[in-house]
């Protein structure tokens, strides 16, 4: 079971790496809406998977955007050691969270069944 700690690492780090992406880092292709829907660190805090899901636009866009994050890597890790003050920031790994997508998909699937009228005659 995770620490406390890492746990409140987590929460605040995916608060604060939202934050910058939206606020402070100027990346013009960071186009479509996305969020940042889990991080998990690892026990010694020397590596941080940055889950991110992208919703809106084309495939290619959603690409695009995912890929102008991940290579905002290094700006968001100098600037989270600053917004949060601790020794040492872990290795920011971002990696595409593709739940809401597949979400959607069973959803679609089934909203298409047809329910035909259920016959009680034996």
């Amino acid at each position: 079971m995770k620490e406390k700690r890492e746990k409140r690492l987590e929460k605040e780090f995916r608060k604060n790496i939202y934050e910058l992406l939206t606020s402070k880092i100027k990346n013009p292709y960071i186009t479509e809406m996305f969020a940042i829907t889990a991080v998990t660190v690892t026990s010694d805090l020397e590596t941080a998977d940055v889950y991110v899901s992208v919703f809106s636009g084309s495939e290619e866009a959603k690409q695009r955007t995912f890929e102008a994050i991940a290579s905002s890597a290094g700006e968001v890790r100098t600037l989270l050691s600053r917004e949060m003050r601790i020794r040492t920031v872990p290795k920011l790994n971002f990696k595409k969270d593709e739940s809401f997508a597949y979400g959607a998909k069973i959803d679609k699937i089934i909203d298409g069944f047809t329910y035909g009228e259920h016959n009680d005659d034996n």
